[in-house]
């Protein structure tokens, strides 16, 4: 398992923009979507914060013996591609638990995972919303003895220490006074906002409708209360999932900028951190960095 470890940090892209320019802000993406492991050979299921939050975990599951993973997400989820990935690439069988009823015809995501030999369990929604009951996870333990099993998203204590690296990495590459990073489940700003330790600040932008975010990332670094990170809730464009016009319009401008976003969380981000700075929230001369963790596979399934 030595590999796991073999990668060089993900390149910084410069980021210009009229509206930065206005404000005398500069600004770095962080291109976590071109991660690449020594041995990937370009595999975009299983790069960005997906590897950052499993490296740990899939470490300790080979610790504890196990033999496979199983996780949970929805069709199109991120998560289940990478983690389908990763056991591919690591030698684990992998089992996933979907929300919603099976389709006839599966979707690119979900074809990847079944391409790279993960079994799909089918839970209906309502099914589907008892996952993390203590009594439904020793059952599905007992079913799969030989399984470690994620959480949705693959957030937890081992993943926070993944993204904790992330900032660290971030740091030795370029000077930062905001790091900007796109919240499903907030395990990533949660290790972030431990990495940089209040070096920075860390703004997490909800992909999702709700204020539930900053409850969700201070439960996670508990017991430290480290300062200097928010959550800002206002550019989630109708909720998770949801493109709107505005918003494909938008990822088209950036991909004319050289920098291709997905719409369910990096255009979220983008949208936002450009508006901010419109709006004069970041102070002049502010240096920001925006991470982009990836996801484009889940985009083209989309599409």
């Amino acid at each position: 398992m030595q590999v796991l470890w073999q990668h060089v940090p993900s390149p910084i892209q410069e980021f210009r923009h009229p509206l930065l320019d206005a404000r005398g802000l500069s600004c770095v993406i962080k291109r976590d979507d071109l991660l690449q492991l020594e041995f990937q050979a370009g595999d975009q299921a299983f790069c960005g914060n997906k590897w950052r939050k499993l490296k740990y975990n899939l470490l300790e599951a080979r610790n504890q013996g196990c033999t496979a993973l199983l996780t949970f997400g929805g069709a199109y989820s991120n998560h289940i591609a990478a983690t389908a990935s990763a056991g591919k690439l690591f030698g684990f069988d992998t089992i996933a638990i979907i929300r919603g009823e099976a389709a006839q015809i599966l979707n690119p995501t979900l074809q990847f995972a079944q391409e790279c030999g993960m079994a799909l369990h089918y839970w209906s929604r309502e099914q589907y919303r008892s996952k993390a009951e203590p009594d439904v996870l020793a059952k599905l333990q007992k079913q799969y003895p030989q399984a470690y099993i994620l959480p949705e998203g693959g957030s937890n204590a081992l993943a926070l220490r993944g993204c904790a690296e992330l900032a660290e990495e971030i740091l030795a590459q370029v000077p930062v006074d905001y790091l900007c990073v796109s919240c499903g489940t907030g395990g990533t700003l949660a290790g972030l906002v431990q990495g940089l330790a209040g070096r920075a600040a860390a703004w997490g932008f909800s992909a999702l409708k709700g204020d539930f975010h900053q409850d969700v990332v201070r439960e996670m670094i508990a017991p430290k209360n480290w300062p200097n990170w928010d959550t800002v809730t206002d550019y989630h464009f109708g909720g998770y999932a949801k493109t709107p016009v505005e918003l494909l319009d938008f990822m088209a401008e950036m991909e004319a900028c050289d920098l291709p976003l997905e719409p369910i969380y990096t255009a979220k981000l983008m949208y936002g951190v450009l508006d901010i700075a419109k709006k004069g929230r970041f102070p002049a001369g502010s240096r920001i960095c925006v991470v982009h963790t990836g996801g484009l596979q889940g985009w083209k399934g989309k599409k």
